[in-house]
Order: structure tokens, then sequence, then C-alpha cells
């Protein structure tokens, strides 16, 4: 079930997000306790490898996207809805955002989504080697200032692990309208033997990712969109 508690990360471990509640509505609370029971998990700590078995977590064995930094949930329910074949868990620190996507997973009877609140580099390590058949990043936050470089997502001292949980051709997918995280998500990736570029440079925008309101919001102020679609060697 997921906690209300703001999350946690490892003592003395440099955080990736900035640690919130937010205030949160009835509606959404009642979402919380009717639905996570059912589809929400909250990550307590990096477990052993393997220790969260995905196959028990959906009740199938199917290929699975870790979709990290959800947000409202919105584009992981679409996706989701558009891809019935495979299954979808989001990861966040937002509980309003996580209990708006369980309110989209009741709504749209979707079963192929599950919702973890926590820190996405604690999930990832408690999951089996190969264990992921793709990985979103959409938007993640880009700590802009340069002394907070280090807590970003998508950067050198990670990706192994990124890689060790994807299937050999599983798909780590990025976006970013901060064009220099773009550049530096694009020399890490390229620079890491286990990753290949499925493009030469940025991607095109997938039509199967759908737009968000925080991207609009940045087209709209002038910023370009910068898609990475690599794969794992």
């Amino acid at each position: 079930m997921i906690s209300l508690d703001p999350p946690r990360s490892a003592p003395r471990s440099i955080r990736t997000f900035h640690p919130r509640r937010g205030r949160i509505s009835g509606e959404r609370v009642d979402a919380l306790a009717r639905l996570s029971p059912r589809f929400g998990l909250t990550i307590a700590g990096a477990g052993a490898p393997g220790s969260l078995d995905l196959a028990a977590l959906f009740g199938r064995r199917a290929p699975v996207v870790l979709e990290i930094g959800s947000g409202m949930g919105d584009a992981t329910a679409a996706m989701a809805a558009a891809d019935p074949g495979r299954d979808y868990l989001a990861v966040d620190v937002h509980t309003p955002g996580l209990a708006h996507l369980l309110t989209l997973v009741e709504a749209g009877g979707l079963t192929n989504v599950r919702v973890a609140r926590g820190d996405a580099l604690e999930l990832l390590a408690s999951l089996a080697p190969g264990a992921l058949a793709a990985i979103h990043v959409f938007f993640p936050d880009p700590w802009p200032k340069a002394r907070h470089h280090k807590r970003r997502l998508i950067q050198p001292a990670h990706l192994g692990l990124f890689a060790s949980r994807l299937s050999d051709g599983g798909v780590l997918h990025c976006a970013t309208d901060a064009a220099d995280y773009a550049e530096g998500m694009l020399e890490a990736l390229t620079a890491d033997s286990a990753f290949l570029n499925t493009f030469h440079g940025y991607a095109p925008r997938p039509a199967h990712r759908p737009e968000t309101k925080f991207e609009r919001r940045g087209l709209d102020a002038g910023r370009r969109v910068f898609d990475l679609v690599f794969r794992r060697r």
C-alpha cells in the first residue's frame, strides 16, 4: 500500500528527487485507501536483486516497462491502455500524482499498471537483472544549478544499474526540455558501451509518447523537447 509519509532514501545517499508530500484531496486519499492495496506499493529501501517479483506483482508474466517520474499519470495510463500486452510500473514521489494515476487505472479498467512511491534507484536495485523490457524517463528533475548536477538521474554513475535491469535489446527512452541536461544525457549514454543509440543524435518524438501538460508548457515557452532512445546491447 502507498504510504502518505515523505519518501526516504538510504542514509547519506544523494537524492535524485525532491521529497515532497503536497496537498491531497479527500477524493485522492480515498483512492489511495481503496486502490493501493491492489495496485500500489511503497519502496522502503533497496532490496536484494530479484526481491521485487514483477510476475507476482502483476499476476502474470509479460514484458514490463518502468516509468520513472510518472507525474500525474496521464501519459502512463494512456500508454498502458494502448499497450495491453505489456505491464507498466510507474514510480514517483508525488503522492497526489500517484493517487490520480490510481483513479485513471480504475476509470480505465486497466489491469497492466502498478504504482510505486519512492526512490526509483532503490526500486531498480530490487529488480532481477534483465527484468525490464523498457525504462522511460520523461522530464526528470533537471537540477539546473551546476552544483546540483550530481543529483541528476541520468548520469554515468547510474547507467550501469539501468543497463543491468534491462533485457538484451531493452530500450531506455528519455525526454527532457532542458537543453544542457539533454546534452549530458546524450554524452553519457553514447560513451557507455552497454547502450546503442537507435538514432544519430536525438530521436524524433515517438508517436506513442503522449504529450503532457508539463511538456506543453515548455513548448509554449519556446523550449525544445529532446528525445533520446537507446537500446541495451
